[in-house]
């Protein structure tokens, strides 16, 4: 979100720093807008100015003992004038506001340029990738033998992009969310949190998902209510309007969450197996941290992702997102892609973003930069989030990576605590 008087000054720098970003953006209307409301906002203050005169006048005639009923009529229309002038300059404004939180935010300097994902860059790669006597399977396919995994009674139940895990599956699942979220809150410093699974028109807008990407969201039918999209939204939310202390900064969450997307734009794509669900659960990291330390923070939350990966001993590597593939709200992001064998190719797991002071000014989430006075000056923090990790693909990954000859899957060794000492999962 931008300061509206900062959009109207800076209009050409903006357009010109988004690039391909802002191609859907209405620039002419914006600039009309803003136009607009400059020469509103003047004649509402020139009519004020008139009426303080007027108020003076007036005074002045009583003073003197004189008529002053013609001035105080005089003053009644210009207050009726500035009346409807104010409310002209509410409805541009709000007209402006909306226009305006659909502009994406700027690519910070050091992301490269480019139009797709073509123009992504390769930061580094981590891990072997695994040697198979005969092709290796696909996810599916292990399941459903090892009798975990289950998409035609998923589509019974609910319908398709639905799955049932089931026994050593559905343990293995739970497995990976306690591991992450301990390795996170005991390893990592993060404070866990289960925030709620619906939350209000608000909170979406906050965080960039409204009003652009409302066809992405599932919504409630009778209330405005909104199913998250990913914990992002309400952690992010848990400071919405507050102003915080920069003693207490970083803050850092992490939260376990059910995910819900609608998958609007993906016709065609992934449509067997785990990877492209309505449903699926994701553990998240958010931080909140002043500008001059958001991207070292950024570079520690996306190492904590990672950390995850060299645990279960999965293959991947670390890609910076060119401009042209860029989240609409973030500045910057490292997407993590693991390897999956049946596939031969790297697929994204976790995509960790520094969102600057983009949605912390649509949230209206500030810090005071010394010791929290009253008087001391205020400013937006930064925020950021990763998935630490997307916890369906991180399954889909063991199963590909530690599947064996037998049609066994071998359990990742810091797992086995978790899974009650099992070391292989047996077809049931």
């Amino acid at each position: 979100m931008y300061d509206l008087k900062y959009l109207r000054e800076h209009l050409d720098q903006i357009r010109t720093s988004l690039d391909r970003r802002g191609n859907d953006v209405p620039w002419t209307d914006i600039q009309k807008l803003s136009e607009e409301r400059r020469a509103v906002t003047t004649q509402v203050e020139q009519f004020r100015y008139e009426l303080n005169k007027g108020s003076e006048e007036v005074a002045r005639l009583r003073r003197a003992k004189a008529p002053a009923e013609e001035a105080m009529a005089a003053m009644k229309q210009l207050r009726d004038r500035i009346k409807d002038a104010e409310e002209v300059l509410r409805n541009v404004e709000e007209a402006l506001t909306e226009v305006a939180l659909r502009i994406p935010n700027i690519p910070h300097v050091s992301v490269a340029v480019g139009a797709d994902a073509s123009g992504n860059v390769e930061v580094r790669r981590w891990g072997t990738m695994p040697s198979f006597s005969s092709p290796p399977k696909p996810h599916w396919e292990i399941g459903e033998n090892l009798g975990i995994l289950d998409f035609d009674r998923a589509a019974k139940i609910a319908g398709a992009r639905f799955s049932v895990m089931t026994g050593a599956g559905a343990r293995l699942e739970r497995a990976l969310i306690n591991y992450m979220l301990d390795l996170h809150t005991t390893h990592h410093g993060y404070r866990e949190v289960i925030p709620p699974l619906m939350v209000n028109r608000s909170s979406m807008t906050g965080t960039g998902q409204l009003p652009k990407f409302e066809e992405d969201l599932f919504r409630l039918r009778d209330e405005e209510y909104f199913l998250i999209p990913t914990a992002e939204v309400p952690v992010t939310n848990l400071h919405r309007e507050e102003i915080l202390s920069a003693d207490h900064l970083p803050l850092r969450y992490t939260a376990y969450t059910p995910c819900f997307r609608r998958e609007a734009g993906s016709y065609g794509k992934d449509t067997r197996g785990l990877i492209r669900l309505h449903q699926f659960n994701k553990v998240e990291l958010v931080a909140f941290t002043t500008a001059d330390r958001s991207y070292e923070e950024l570079e520690r939350l996306t190492g904590h992702a990672e950390s995850v990966l060299q645990h279960l001993k999965l293959p991947y590597r670390v890609i910076s997102l060119c401009t042209g593939d860029l989240g609409f709200s973030a500045a910057k992001t490292y997407d993590l892609e693991v390897w999956l064998p049946s596939q031969q190719q790297y697929r994204e797991i976790s995509s960790c973003s520094n969102f600057e002071s983009f949605q912390a000014r649509r949230a209206s989430i500030k810090y005071r930069s010394t010791g929290g006075k009253k008087e001391a000056k205020s400013d937006f923090v930064h925020t950021l989030n990763g998935s630490g990790l997307a916890v369906g693909r991180t399954l889909v990954a063991i199963l590909e990576n530690f599947q064996q000859p037998d049609g066994s899957v071998e359990v990742p060794t810091v797992l086995r605590p978790y899974m009650g000492g099992m070391e292989r999962i047996k077809k049931e």
